[in-house]
């Protein structure tokens, strides 16, 4: 029976479950303080893969899902989504492949000396660092897929009403059937979630550069780099702060350390971008609850470093947990 549900929020998860559920005839309206390029999931890397959320088991299940959807978006040429090897690293030590990619294709890159691995465009790169894996994953170029989302929704018959902003979930008009709670670092003020811990990431964005893979090292210091359509993205920071300033010290070590990395000449900084991942102590939060006021909520929260890696699978998850 099609309800009438407000989703709170309208980053990649928030926008995600508008799609899902105004495509399957319900009516769906995004209540949102910010949209489009202004939220947090405009600022990510947005390359799959599960970083900075716990727990594992359930967050590879809702990983997985989202890769089969993105990979079958990846034909849509206006999606933003493609198809791109990722080369994770180590700085020190042997790397360990997870047993879910290894079954995604992951393939060890054999780094000896000088000659490591034959990074054909940047073959001293590989000297920075100790092991490494490949894997071919789903890219997300939010410059693009956030308003295909937007578009996708607005198709269906969704509603996105920006400069929204709630105190409380009872602050939601009493004529919606459900609440989806998609609030990301919001749900701490707006349901009170002390779990809730903002990872701040800052990234540099600069001018397209000649890179055919995407580039990962979590080890200190963090750096990646990752090539979109129009540009390429520098990273990053993963400190706990609720500040969402741009630090020039900031910027600086990321660029240095990504061009170091790559081998090449530091570029121009086209924009500095900030967001806080909304990690969640004890987990990612998909659950059905009750408002005080009595009416159903859905929460959707605490996707840390995985918002897009994420998406589909907790969305589906919402969607069941709506019938």
């Amino acid at each position: 029976m099609p309800k009438k549900i407000a989703i709170i929020g309208a980053g990649v998860s928030g926008l995600t479950c508008g799609v899902l559920l105004a495509e399957r005839g319900h009516t769906a309206i995004i209540l949102a303080d910010e949209i489009g390029q202004a939220t947090t999931s405009a600022v990510a890397g947005a390359i799959w893969y599960p970083y900075d959320a716990e727990p594992a088991t359930a967050v590879i299940a809702w990983a997985l899902e989202t890769y089969e959807v993105l990979a079958r978006l990846s034909r849509d040429p206006a999606s933003g989504v493609s198809m791109l090897e990722l080369r994770t690293f180590a700085r020190a030590g042997r790397i360990e492949i997870p047993a879910w990619a290894l079954e995604l294709g992951a393939r060890r890159l054999v780094l000896p000396d000088q000659a490591r691995s034959g990074l054909t465009n940047h073959s001293g790169m590989a000297a920075n660092f100790a092991s490494g894996f490949a894997l071919i994953v789903p890219l997300t170029d939010s410059t693009i897929y956030l308003e295909y989302l937007s578009r996708r929704f607005s198709a269906a018959g969704g509603v996105v009403r920006g400069r929204t902003h709630l105190e409380n979930l009872e602050q939601v008009p009493a004529d919606f059937d459900l609440i989806i709670n998609c609030a990301g670092i919001g749900a701490r003020d707006l349901v009170g979630d002390t779990d809730l811990e903002p990872h701040r990431g800052q990234v540099a964005i600069i001018p397209k550069i000649d890179m055919p893979y995407a580039v990962v090292c979590d080890d200190a210091p963090l750096m990646y780099a990752i090539p979109r359509s129009n540009d390429c993205l520098f990273g990053g920071t993963n400190d706990v702060s609720d500040s969402r300033a741009a630090d020039p010290a900031d910027t600086s070590r990321i660029v240095a350390e990504c061009s170091r990395v790559l081998q090449i000449k530091s570029p121009p900084v086209v924009a500095e971008r900030v967001g806080l991942r909304p990690f969640r102590k004890s987990g990612v939060r998909v659950a059905l609850d009750q408002g005080r006021d009595g009416r159903a909520v859905i929460h959707n929260y605490g996707h840390g470093g995985s918002g897009f890696t994420l998406s589909w699978g907790c969305a589906r998850s919402v969607v069941a947990l709506s019938v």
